[in-house]
């Protein structure tokens, strides 16, 4: 289905990259039309950032990426790191208390 692979980490992914090159595009061109394309650029990258689909209530589903993952049962975490996360020094866990 289309929103789920909009809702899973390659998909947002490549709704940034699209997103991005959008709005670079837009503003090279330097001219009314470049600046309406970078506007149209901003939607799929800030909602990707965002983890967001605004396809999802037109199929029926959530607008959030995590509950379309959840309602159709993907089990992939799409974090766009992959899950990488820095691990916390020790001083940082003694502040944490």
């Amino acid at each position: 289905m289309v929103v789920g692979f909009m809702a899973s980490r390659t998909g947002r992914w490549l709704r940034i990259v699209t997103g991005s090159c959008l709005v670079l595009g837009g503003l090279r061109a330097g001219s009314a039309k470049g600046a309406g394309l970078a506007l149209l650029g901003l939607g799929p990258l800030v909602a990707a950032s965002l983890d967001l689909v605004l396809m999802g209530p037109l199929f029926g589903l959530p607008m959030r990426g995590e509950d379309i993952r959840r309602e159709l049962g993907v089990n992939e975490e799409a974090s766009l790191l992959n899950g990488h996360r820095r691990a916390a020094s020790s001083r940082a866990a003694m502040l944490l208390h």
